[in-house]
């Protein structure tokens, strides 16, 4: 638990009134079922799994941005191989303030940096490398990109994370596993000791070997315990046991996303036997189904991440200056990322001359006003939290009837994620019920799109729920086209 001591007793007393409350028992994070378990005991102790603390924190920033920035950005590449002359490094305008300024606008609360990308170019002075910004032209060698960052984003008041590559093909350690696990912590140990709070550590799972072809062995457990140690509210992302990536790089969520999942955290050393065992990966189409908690022995409250770029490519590259993604296609990506239980990590590029292009700006302001303009006005209205059984419908009656083509659900998810199928339906004029969506999951958010209908009441049926369903909101919107 990466918590202190007294945040652990108000989390757990919270979670013990909660369980008094409803008379059930919830397990935080993680749930190892009895060996003698049925499946329907399985299914309802999976029904009781919850979000830590700083999963729920993390779950409702709902947008985040990546900032791919580093020496690729200066030789054109994706994949660096780490022979790059730090002196090609020499972004003459960087203006941190410029990025952060421009993501908050465009309704970011989280900015992750590359601070280190598989080519083992550091933006930050670190004592490990010379393979560093110390040996660029930039500010004199003087330069401290995290630096600059995170007191732009505590000036504005968004969150700040870090991606730090496991893979480094400069390091000459790479491969002597001992050798370069403590060379990597000291990285690690630098970056969450020197810039104040971290809020997410985001390690990809990208492995090869080293120059004299050894392959390295990472120590995730002696990572984990130093990130827990030194940023016990941060989240670890990917290769963590917090935050799991949703399977692709194109802005998708699943139709079905559980975030009571039973895929083993990438880091665990247990975890291919099991993920293999259970025929899952991150990739997988059915990672949180009953049939599929039936056949494992624990599941894990890990939620996905939606990473992708605005762009084509990672890093700024001035060729796709005229292909950045349009105002629709951010939408559909909005519609199928945040919107289906998972969070959006943006990638919004920084170029050579270390700003964010005016297109991106541009393009981001866009996607925020469109979404603060269309979903300000919920038409549903007042909304109380209410309960519902399986096979029971909830009725809600709108103010006044109103077109509407868009409807938001929410579970609240400090009592778990219940819902596996449910039906919307609305109270035409002609006084008939007519179903107008249907879905699977809904967790913390699911928004549904359908032709603009006019309705006087709007009704969800749980068709099929692990334990009663605990419905946070339900809201309904009448959204422009973008």
């Amino acid at each position: 638990m990466k918590t202190s001591f007294h945040t652990i007793i108000i989390w757990s007393l919270l979670l013990s009134l909660l369980s008094c409350a409803s008379n059930e028992t919830y397990y935080e994070k993680h749930v190892r079922f009895p060996s003698d378990a049925t499946a329907e005991q399985k299914i309802d102790m999976a029904s009781r799994l919850v979000p830590s603390q700083e999963q729920l924190a993390w779950q409702q920033l709902e947008m985040t941005a990546f900032l791919h920035f580093g020496i690729n950005t200066f030789t054109g590449r994706e994949w660096g191989d780490g022979s790059e002359d730090p002196a090609l490094f020499n972004p003459a305008n960087l203006d941190a303030e410029q990025w952060v300024r421009s993501l908050k606008d465009g309704g970011f609360k989280l900015a992750i940096i590359t601070a280190k990308h598989h080519d083992g170019f550091c933006l930050w002075p670190t004592a490990t490398t010379r393979h560093s910004v110390a040996s660029s032209p930039w500010r004199d060698g003087n330069g401290d990109v995290i630096k600059e960052l995170k007191e732009a984003c505590d000036k504005y008041g968004l969150k700040f994370g870090i991606y730090l590559s496991p893979w480094d093909q400069n390091a000459d350690c790479y491969g002597d596993s001992d050798a370069y696990n403590d060379f990597f912590v000291q990285q690690l140990t630098e970056l969450l000791s020197n810039y104040g709070e971290v809020h997410e550590v985001w390690f990809d799972g990208a492995c090869g070997e080293g120059a004299d072809g050894r392959k390295q062995t990472y120590d995730w457990a002696r990572y984990y315990e130093v990130i827990h140690r030194l940023q016990p509210n941060a989240v670890t992302a990917i290769m963590g046991d917090d935050v799991r990536w949703v399977g692709n790089e194109n802005g998708l969520g699943r139709e079905c996303e559980w975030s009571a999942t039973a895929l083993v955290p990438g880091g665990y050393e247990h975890a291919d036997s099991v993920n293999a065992t259970l025929g899952i990966s991150n990739t997988s189409h059915d990672i949180g189904s009953r049939e599929l908690i039936y056949r494992a022995n624990e599941i894990f409250w890990y939620p996905s991440e939606v990473d992708v770029s605005i762009r084509p490519g990672w890093f700024y590259h001035p060729e796709q200056d005229c292909r950045v993604k349009t105002l629709a296609q951010l939408v559909d990506i909005y519609y199928q990322s945040l919107n289906q239980n998972s969070v959006l990590l943006l990638n919004i590029p920084p170029n050579t001359d270390g700003l964010l292009c005016e297109t991106d700006i541009l393009r981001i302001k866009e996607l925020n006003e469109y979404i603060t303009r269309n979903f300000s006005n919920d038409l549903l209205g007042k909304f109380t939290p209410t309960s519902v059984k399986q096979g029971e419908e909830l009725i809600c009656q709108m103010s006044q009837p109103a077109y509407i083509n868009s409807v938001t659900l929410q579970e609240d998810i400090t009592k778990g994620q219940r819902v596996e199928s449910f039906t919307v339906s609305v109270l035409t004029r002609d006084g008939n019920w007519q179903a107008i969506a249907t879905g699977t999951t809904i967790g913390y958010k699911r928004m549904l799109r359908f032709p603009s209908i006019e309705a006087s009441a709007i009704k969800l049926t749980i068709n099929r729920s692990r334990n009663i369903a605990n419905i946070e909101r339900i809201s309904a919107y009448n959204v422009a086209k973008p």
